[in-house]
């Protein structure tokens, strides 16, 4: 079987859509004619979809932040976290953490990221990412 023809075919027959739609028979949709509700994801696409989010993530933050490349693995991993959760737009409003972070205050940097409506709503997650942070050490076991 020819996959790139049929491939074709099915875009042309199915369409190709880049954002969840209703389908005709009423199920959630995306690309083409993927049937999320009823299929799902497999494991491998949500790895997939995840490590492309992180780059997209991490290549914002390079091409914003000149001290982005600069940062240890454990307080890069923090940013990129942050912003894989808030979005760049979101993520800039925090301007005190980050000029924090560009002084290397970690303590501060701690600090700011918990004076936000941000850590209330994420609880936990929000004082894993504060401690992180401020000591450089992730002692999660995942």
């Amino acid at each position: 079987m020819d996959r790139e023809r049929l491939a074709a075919q099915l875009r042309l027959h199915e369409g190709v859509e880049h954002k969840p739609y209703k389908c005709t028979a009423g199920y959630l949709t995306i690309g083409v004619g993927r049937n999320i509700e009823e299929r799902g994801l497999s494991d491998d696409e949500i790895d997939y979809i995840l490590n492309n989010d992180v780059d997209i993530a991490a290549s914002e933050l390079a091409s914003t932040f000149d001290w982005f490349a600069g940062l240890d693995d454990v307080r890069m991993r923090v940013v990129v976290d942050m912003v894989f959760n808030l979005g760049m737009p979101r993520f800039k409003q925090f301007q005190n953490m980050l000029a924090a972070i560009e002084a290397q205050d970690w303590p501060e940097a701690a600090a700011q990221m918990m004076d936000s409506r941000w850590a209330k709503q994420v609880g936990a997650r929000a004082e894993r990412l504060r401690d992180m942070m401020e000591t450089g050490e992730d002692s999660s076991d995942f």
